[in-house]
């Protein structure tokens, strides 16, 4: 004899749009690690995927942007797991190696100037510029930048500084202070970094790696402060979510990472350029025809 059918409909339907809500999750975590660490912009990629999928109208608008930067977190930890012999050796060598100490430094001042203007003007900005307009006018300029980065560099093969290990504490500042442009969306602080300190001097590869270090101090403190200014917004029920964005962000980055050291060794970011120029291009045609509505 069959049990008499329960209420089904609508458990079944919250079902299907939580499943929905994780799946959408699980791609900005997918987006986010794909393109931290690349010179196309993160931030610039998960408003328009927000867009795309209304991942602010299914979590919640408020929500939604935490959640944004605090999968950055999982990014991270795959810079910090591939290079960790790096940071193993450095943290024991504090004590007793100036070379340790002296990229220590580097990373700590070249992490500042972004606490700086994020507190002074962050929240200026994110009410502002956080829009897909302002998104693909940066990748179209940064594009062109990226462009005439690498003419200068292949007219100049020998660099001034051929390894992280060889930058001065200027170098490190000036980088530092070149970060701070990321700050407007879709300007790419990877690429703000790279490319910042390639047209001053630094090899290919040693403005890679620096700008992975720098971005451990400077993603991590962006979603702890974002977590904790945000806290009263946020609750356990939220942590599979969260989890789930940031463990797909952790696994993308760290394919991503490894791919990216071995293709700087001999490689230039020209493609990326013209990736930067073709997607802006697209996102503001098809605004202007009204063919997709872009919004944050």
């Amino acid at each position: 004899m069959r049990a008499p059918a329960g209420p089904a409909g609508p458990v079944d339907q919250e079902t299907v749009v939580d499943l929905v809500l994780f799946f959408k999750a699980a791609l900005m975590g997918i987006v986010e690690g794909l393109t931290e660490f690349l010179p196309i912009s993160s931030t610039g990629h998960l408003i328009l995927a927000n867009t795309m999928m209304d991942f602010a109208g299914s979590a919640g608008s408020e929500k939604a942007k935490v959640f944004e930067i605090a999968i950055q977190t999982g990014a991270i930890f795959a810079v910090i797991l591939v290079y960790l012999q790096r940071i193993k050796d450095t943290v024991s060598g504090l004590g007793s190696d100036p070379q340790a100490r002296r990229f220590t430094l580097n990373v700590i001042v070249g992490f500042l100037p972004a606490v700086v203007a994020g507190l002074a003007v962050g929240k200026l900005i994110k009410s502002h510029l956080f829009t897909p307009t302002v998104v693909a006018t940066t990748f179209i300029v940064g594009g062109f930048i990226i462009l005439i980065a690498e003419r200068i560099a292949a007219r100049q093969p020998q660099s001034r500084v051929a390894t992280v290990d060889d930058m001065s504490l200027s170098d490190a500042i000036k980088v530092g202070l070149i970060q701070c442009l990321a700050m407007v969306p879709g300007t790419s602080r990877s690429g703000a970094t790279i490319i910042g300190g390639m047209l001053m001097g630094l090899s290919r590869k040693a403005a890679t790696d620096y700008s992975f270090f720098l971005g451990i101090p400077t993603l991590v403190g962006a979603g702890a402060y974002s977590l904790y200014k945000e806290r009263a917004l946020l609750s356990m029920d939220d942590l599979p979510l969260f989890s789930t964005g940031l463990v797909f962000a952790f696994l993308s980055a760290w394919v991503c990472v490894r791919w990216l050291i071995r293709y700087v060794s001999s490689h230039t970011f020209v493609p990326f350029a013209w990736y930067r120029i073709a997607f802006g291009v697209l996102i503001l045609v098809t605004a202007h025809f009204g063919w997709v509505s872009w919004h944050e």
